[in-house]
């Protein structure tokens, strides 16, 4: 399920969302790494300028050690020093699967729009609304609700980009099916990723239960096998950046500006 345009901070438990983000983490997952990887190689299209930035990730975001970009501009990113204040000084914010287990994504987004210099970006990524399509299949034939919290659709959040100060949107998306032995190792793999933050989780009945709860959903693991025996999980993941423009200046039907200003306004980079 997408979120209607009128409703875009998804429906998440906040304190359950802030115990999360509050949780230390043990290492990164794998699918933190690989995504990181992924977002580095969008790096080589954008041709801004990136010396100052920001790791706004979470849980380490996965930012990887080795890619096959350029090397010079690479070194500019992995000897960059984040700032104790970034307001108004960065030039990129990188998010790594991060936004999607946000209570609140517009203020982050505002954050990100404040931390900017004029002509930045941002570069992110999360999970999207098909992600586990195996799983919520196996909890809907159960009547039980949603194994994850809503997931928000990619053209939504590049129109929320915009909305909120943002420009040249430009979004993908693609599906990564991970497969696993065991429903235990899928369980452990999808306890590192994250949690269910939906409020109607049933969160009362499961630790009253919490053996039988365990057990029940690990046949409903199970049950998300495919041909090769092999049990497989969707995620969807979604990419995307959008540049910090210059801001517009409101013309009346007499409006006087500087020729500084005229000359800021018609000097637009493009991200690539």
């Amino acid at each position: 399920m997408t979120a209607a345009p009128s409703d875009f901070d998804p429906h998440i438990d906040p304190v359950a969302a802030a115990r999360w983000a509050a949780m230390p983490a043990v290492g990164v997952p794998w699918l933190h790494e690989e995504v990181g990887r992924r977002m580095a190689e969008r790096l080589d299209y954008i041709k801004l300028p990136t010396k100052d930035w920001v790791n706004g990730s979470w849980r380490h975001g996965g930012i990887p050690k080795h890619s096959a970009m350029r090397t010079s501009f690479w070194q500019k990113l992995t000897q960059a020093k984040s700032k104790p204040s970034v307001d108004l000084s960065q030039d990129m914010i990188w998010s790594n699967m991060q936004l999607h287990m946000e209570a609140a994504p517009k203020r982050m987004i505002e954050a990100w729009h404040a931390a900017l210099k004029t002509d930045g970006f941002v570069l992110f990524s999360c999970l999207g609304p098909d992600t586990l399509l195996e799983l919520r299949a196996a909890y809907e034939r159960r009547a039980w609700s949603a194994p994850l919290h809503t997931m928000i659709d990619m053209h939504d959040w590049g129109d929320r980009l915009v909305q909120h100060g943002f420009a040249e949107p430009v979004m993908d998306m693609e599906r990564l099916v991970l497969t696993f032995a065991t429903p235990e190792r899928a369980l452990q793999e999808l306890r590192e990723l994250g949690r269910n933050l939906n409020p109607s989780r049933g969160i009362g009945l499961q630790a009253k239960c919490s053996k039988a709860w365990r057990a029940s959903l690990l046949e409903a693991l199970d049950e998300c096998r495919n041909a090769d025996g092999q049990i497989a999980l969707t995620f969807e993941l979604i990419y995307g950046h959008a540049i910090k423009p210059k801001p517009r200046v409101k013309l009346s039907p007499h409006s006087a500006i500087s020729l500084q200003t005229m000359r800021e306004m018609l000097h637009k980079p493009s991200l690539i």
